[in-house]
């Protein structure tokens, strides 16, 4: 409490506004142990993978950057190996009970529900339950499908309500609030540029290669499409969920919706992660020499290298401060501060 001018003025700081309120410390303590859990799984297989695998420990480290790296095919790919490191910084700021990675945790619950049941369109098909029931690996697969199918649901009925308490009056309209809302719109352009890019690419392959359009919209929602037990997602898969995410991501950002914070840094590590094998297996296989001599190949180019800055952008401009939270002291001590100096007090 301070005295002003016989009046008195609450400059006492609030609950920290980066933590999660004391009532949804549940929720998040909840959240923060599936995906622990969820990692740990991931974390297993990919272990059983190196040990059953030719190369070395040191040739699966090489292979998470280099696609042509690894001598043999993991179990898992990629977007598994980047999930499972997002899982457990998400699980840790969930048990630090950090605002932030709430968005985080909701995306992750969203791809981990989109995979389990893509997983059961595939299981309603005799054939495709059968390669569980003779696959020697088959009951610890579809164990670790019904783990993603919990956690998931437990993510999502935890996170939903525990959405985030805003300050009684809006901050000024040039303060710190006008600046997060313009990186949240930067951050929301880039990812949306990235999404028609991907998309461009998608529909020049298909076009390319004669794809059937039905078969390949069946791949991203039936995982018995491609006839083989398989933990790794499907690049149909991926390719959709991608840009999709980037679509949704990208519009709740140019909305100004801040508390989409967690997850836009989540899916630009994600992305940028992708990008960056891309352009160390475009430097192994001698592709930066002879992109240029076609159209197309100098198009790939400017799209690696727009994915690399713009990713890179996002992940720089979600972490700084202009996204953090506005309030440092009470609302109301703000309030009667802005009075006492108009002299009403």
């Amino acid at each position: 409490m301070v005295m002003q001018d016989g009046g008195t003025v609450d400059v006492r700081p609030g609950p920290d506004p980066r933590r999660a309120a004391p009532e949804h410390s549940g929720a998040y303590l909840a959240t923060g142990l599936c995906l622990t859990l969820y990692a740990g799984v991931l974390g297993a297989w990919t272990v059983f993978g190196i040990t059953q695998g030719d190369g070395s420990t040191w040739d699966f480290v090489e292979g998470l950057f280099n696609p042509g790296a690894s001598p043999t095919t993991q179990i898992l790919g990629p977007y598994e190996w980047a999930f499972t490191a997002a899982f457990l910084v998400i699980a840790v700021l969930m048990l630090a009970q950090r605002r932030v990675a709430r968005s985080a945790a909701l995306l992750s619950g969203f791809v981990l529900l989109a995979l389990s049941l893509r997983e059961g369109v595939g299981l309603l098909h005799a054939a495709y339950r059968h390669q569980y029931t003779n696959d020697p690996l088959g009951s610890w697969a579809l164990a670790t499908r019904g783990l993603g199918v919990v956690v998931a649901l437990v993510v999502l009925f935890s996170m939903f309500p525990a959405t985030e308490r805003r300050p009684d009056a809006p901050p000024p309209a040039a303060g710190p609030d006008a600046q997060w809302r313009r990186l949240s719109r930067i951050c929301g352009v880039l990812f949306v540029v990235m999404a028609l890019a991907e998309l461009g690419w998608a529909v020049r392959d298909m076009t390319a290669t004669g794809t059937d359009t039905g078969r390949y919209l069946r791949g991203v929602v039936d995982g018995s499409v491609l006839g083989a037990l398989d933990l790794a997602a499907s690049a149909e898969f991926t390719t959709v969920g991608s840009v999709l995410v980037l679509l949704i991501l990208g519009g709740l950002a140019l909305r100004g919706r801040r508390e989409v914070r967690g997850a836009l840094l989540v899916f630009a590590a994600l992305e940028l992660y992708m990008t960056v094998r891309t352009v160390v297996w475009l430097t192994v296989s001698d592709f930066f020499n002879r992109s240029f001599e076609t159209t197309e190949g100098a198009l790939s180019m400017a799209t690696t290298a727009y994915g690399l800055a713009a990713m890179t952008s996002v992940v720089v401009l979600a972490t700084g401060r202009g996204f953090g939270p506005y309030d440092g002291i009470r609302p109301e001590g703000i309030r009667a501060a802005a009075a006492g100096r108009e002299g009403w007090l």
